[in-house]
């Protein structure tokens, strides 16, 4: 068991997308992750530029973007899910 599990919500800290909340989707392997959500792009990201939160959502290995929003409006994290962390610079 993992921090980073299917359907593990977190906070990208890198990158365009950097302050948006993601939903892990797949393991690639020990350094990439897939993440999607509503206010990003299903892409990978190496598991150095997420943070994981204490929230998850129910959803299977490589479920489709569809299947991804659908979970999130079912655990009511939708207004999260669109809003944007402030990130601290180094």
């Amino acid at each position: 068991m993992s921090v980073y599990d299917i359907g593990r919500v977190c906070v990208k800290t890198m990158g365009r997308e950097a302050g948006k909340y993601c939903v892990v989707v797949d393991i690639i392997d020990k350094n990439y992750i897939l993440v999607d959500g509503l206010g990003i792009r299903r892409r990978r990201v190496n598991y150095r530029h997420i943070e994981p939160i204490a929230d998850t959502i129910e959803i299977k290995k490589g479920a489709s973007h569809e299947n991804v929003e659908t979970a999130i409006k079912k655990a009511k994290l939708e207004k999260k899910m669109k809003e944007t962390v402030s990130i601290p610079t180094k």
